[in-house]
This record gives C-alpha cells, structure tokens and sequence, in this order.
C-alpha cells in the first residue's frame, strides 16, 4: 500500500544498478568538480556547482543549455547521510529562505548491489501532478537516465578507498 505522504508527492524515479563503488558514485553526487561532469545529459552541461552538505547547506546548480542559455537551479540540501542519502530541494532559494516557484525535491538513495556495483534509486518529488506532468515532458526519463550513464562512467574512473564511506 502506497503511504499518504508518497502519494501526495507525485513521484518520477529511476531506479537500477551502476556498475562503480557506492563511494565513487558518492564523491560525484557530493564533490562540485565532478557533479560538473555528469550532472546534465550532454549536450547540456553545468557551468557552476556549490554544495555544503548538511541540513540547510547551498545546493546550486547552474545548467547551460546547447543554445548558450544558463539556467540557474538554487536549492538547498534537506538530508545528508554520508555515502547513502541526499535529499535536496529548490523550495528555498538558500538556507530556509522560501522559492517562489518550487518545483521538486530531489532524492537519491544508493546502497551496495548484490554481485558489487551500487543499487542507485533517484527520485523527484513534485508539489502537483501538474509539475510532474511537466518534468515528463522536459524528458524525465530519457535525460535522467542519460546522466546516470555519465554518472557511472565517471564514477568508474575514480581512484576510492574500500572502507571511505560508513557500511
């Protein structure tokens, strides 16, 4: 049975396994120089990153897209649980300073795969169904699923500790 507060929250998610570390896909989640890389399904890019991680801490991201447009994401971070959660929202422009337009709130959840790898669950929330609606349209699914492609091959590339990240 579907909880009221999942129901009212009009989800969009991608859920699946990628093939690096939990802590690898981590440091792309929460290091601004490597959200750069893969954060926006190419041929979008980010051309500005700022994280503090922790309850209330930025989270800021400005989008380019292929015409030249920059596109500014300000948010900040509702969650951290370091290696395994982050939960952030653009319904405060900083600290708990209110949006006027929110649109969603972000939630990743990553755990360790069976046979290696990261179970890698992401989802929007959205305040209506209209919104939601709206993020299919923008191509939820397609431009999601395309940057957790770029993620991954990223995270593949990173030199991690065994052990860096809380079991």
């Amino acid at each position: 049975m579907t909880s009221p507060v999942a129901a009212a929250s009009f989800p969009l998610q991608i859920e699946r396994t990628l093939h690096a570390p939990r802590a690898a896909i981590w440091r792309c989640w929460t290091e601004p120089d490597l959200l750069m890389q893969w954060y926006c399904p190419l041929p979008w890019r980010v051309t500005q990153a700022q994280m503090e991680m922790r309850s209330g801490g930025r989270f800021f991201v400005q989008m380019q897209c292929p015409q030249g447009e920059q596109v500014p994401c300000p948010g900040v971070c509702l969650q951290v649980e370091t290696g395994r959660r982050l939960v952030f929202t653009d319904a405060c422009l900083q600290a708990w300073v209110p949006s006027p337009k929110p649109f969603m709130v972000g939630d990743i959840t990553l755990d360790d795969a069976p046979g290696g790898g990261t179970h890698y669950l992401a989802r929007g929330l959205h305040w209506n169904a209209q919104d939601r609606d709206e993020h299919l349209k923008m191509g939820f699914e397609g431009g999601w699923n395309a940057a957790a492609d770029q993620l991954e091959a990223l995270a593949r590339t990173l030199r991690w500790l065994r052990g860096a990240i809380p079991a």
